[in-house]
């Protein structure tokens, strides 16, 4: 079975671990907390056995009588790119192309950015040109 799109409690979990792992729950708990995020021990555990059922995340066993310790299942580009690819298709209809206008008409993009945009596209051109 695929892992499911993660809810947003469930990324910023991910996110912690893919900094660093194994990490126990209170680890989690911990750095969650300093990061503007507190919760329940028993909140972060309930969020852990979830996400081992959904195999985001494996929960490896005890080292020396300790804390069960979580380590990701799924990465952070597989994530995005399915999270990503999901929000095109939803909101824009699966067009890049209005993606890439409506970034334009939101977002404050610098020169440096613009040229890295560039950058890009072209080396996409060449990658479709027969």
């Amino acid at each position: 079975m695929a892992a499911e799109t993660p809810t947003e409690l469930e990324l910023l979990i991910l996110k912690v671990l893919w900094e660093q792992s194994p990490l126990t729950a209170a680890e989690i708990r911990e750095t969650l907390a300093q990061r503007g995020r507190s919760l329940a021990h028993t909140s972060v555990i309930t969020m852990l056995q979830r996400m081992v059922v959904k195999r985001q995340v494996e929960q490896l066993d005890p080292v020396e009588g300790k804390a069960f310790r979580f380590s990701p299942l799924v990465g952070d580009k597989q994530v995005t790119q399915g999270m990503l690819g999901d929000f095109v298709d939803r909101v824009f209809d699966g067009s890049a192309e209005a993606v890439i206008l409506s970034l334009f008409d939101v977002a404050e993009l610098n020169a440096e950015e613009l040229s890295n945009l560039r950058k890009l596209l072209n080396k996409k051109l060449r990658e479709v040109k027969p």
